[in-house]
């Protein structure tokens, strides 16, 4: 998410030794496209050793001025070697990202593929995991390429100015989706565990997609203010001939409505999910227990019932759902869910936990940064030092567009074999093979 990503400045213009072409405030000129781009100091660096070599060497360039093959000969002793070694550094990180952008395109394609085709996939939590998938696949299409070209260019803008605010609003756009979808699984899955009943009344495909449209709603306005305000005022989303946000107050209530408050709604519900699981579980484990049996005689004496320990607890647990999958038959509910669906609950949390931590632990450092960068004192927090964590940042949050997929891939066998049929170009609408979520349940949620 692009909200205050500081970059290093255009090379001024008069430092170049061709200039023939008019450019606009925020279109660098064809030295800077082709990444030679000229310092001032390169032009004083060994100055008198470049006018002996011109001096010794004068076929070395047959047009030009003394001048002109002066500066010649001494940005290529100087800054020729360190240009090729930046080259390849920015080569080796193009390389790198475009691996990475495949990665989230490919991934989430198939994520989107998987909820459509197959049945068992084709419940509430897995209709958010899909539009999630789709705004993880367009942060790869859409916004990811263009910031590997401002890496390229020495995070300068290469594209016409009009564009800067638009990508940063698909920019903006497409992250705040993100923890946007994450946090409203965390507050439906709260609801159907703490009210069952009136969750399955309102938990129809219909319902779904309108809290999906209402997910991306919210996204989309609290994006909107940056291309309204970027395209009529350019100095809004340029600082130095960078395309990023510059407007302080924007940044630090943008970086909390659409971050720290979801993100706070998140951890919160998911926490009480798992502790709603959890009194589920026990009270299900104190049915299956067997009672204490009372003595006969005239005395009312008791005897003491079995005591378990955690783990037998959980291995009596374990055989009651066993039982109800080789009996065919539904264990009767206790409380308000059977066995096997808290069980499935539990093992869906668990994956969803994973899911919300790795965007925690993948976003929170940009996040805090930016924040950092607002309202920290320049003689406390250094510029330099806070843009360069930003710009790193950054794409470590991006990488959690591409993880999710592998997230689902190694805990979910539905998706493993539904993704493993795809590469293999064997697509087959409506799969119904038994492709449960492990070897013991058959349930189609994501756990």
């Amino acid at each position: 998410m692009n909200w205050n990503v500081n970059v290093s400045k255009l090379v001024p213009k008069n430092v170049f030794t061709s200039n023939l072409m008019p450019f606009d405030d925020w279109t660098p000129s064809p030295d800077i496209m082709l990444g030679n781009a000229v310092h001032n100091s390169s032009y004083s660096c060994n100055r008198s050793l470049a006018e002996t070599e011109a001096s010794l060497f004068p076929n070395l360039s047959s047009s030009g001025t003394s001048s002109e093959r002066t500066e010649l000969l001494s940005w290529q002793r100087c800054n020729g070697e360190t240009s090729k070694q930046e080259l390849l550094q920015k080569n080796w990180a193009a390389l790198l990202i475009l691996f990475v952008v495949i990665v989230t395109v490919t991934g989430n394609i198939l994520v989107i593929m998987a909820v459509n085709l197959e049945r068992k996939l084709q419940n509430a939590t897995n209709y958010f995991l899909m539009s999630l998938a789709v705004a993880d696949m367009l942060l790869g299409l859409l916004v990811m390429p263009v910031s590997m070209v401002t890496i390229v260019y020495g995070y300068s803008w290469p594209l016409p100015a009009a564009m800067c605010p638009l990508w940063i609003y698909l920019d903006v756009l497409f992250s705040t989706a993100s923890i946007m979808h994450l946090c409203a699984i965390s507050l439906d899955r709260y609801v159907a565990i703490r009210n069952p009943i009136r969750h399955n009344r309102s938990n129809s495909r219909s319902r779904a997609r309108a809290k999906i449209t209402a997910v991306w709603t919210i996204s989309a306005g609290i994006s909107m203010p940056i291309p309204v305000l970027g395209l009529r005022d350019h100095s809004k989303v340029f600082k130095d001939g960078s395309c990023l946000l510059t407007d302080n107050s924007f940044v630090l209530i943008g970086s909390f409505v659409a971050f720290f408050v979801p993100l706070t709604i998140m951890l919160v519900t998911y926490f009480l999910t798992i502790s709603a699981l959890q009194s589920e579980a026990t009270v299900c484990l104190d049915q299956l227990v067997p009672r204490p049996k009372w003595s006969t005689g005239f005395g009312l004496n008791f005897l003491p019932g079995p005591t378990f320990s955690p783990s037998e607890k959980k291995l009596i647990f374990r055989r009651s759902i066993s039982r109800e999958a080789e009996s065919g038959m539904g264990t009767p509910p206790f409380g308000r869910h059977t066995v096997q669906s808290i069980s499935n609950e539990q093992k869906a949390s668990k994956v969803l936990g994973v899911v919300f931590f790795l965007f925690v632990v993948m976003w929170c450092p940009f996040f805090i940064t930016n924040v950092l960068a607002v309202v920290c004192e320049p003689k406390v927090c250094d510029a330099d030092v806070m843009n360069g964590l930003l710009n790193v940042f950054v794409w470590v949050g991006y990488l959690s567009s591409a993880v999710n997929p592998l997230v689902y891939t190694l805990f979910n066998k539905t998706y493993r074999s539904a993704f493993a049929r795809y590469i293999q170009c064997q697509v087959s609408i409506g799969h119904q093979h038994n492709l449960g979520l492990d070897d013991d349940t058959q349930d189609g949620m994501l756990a």
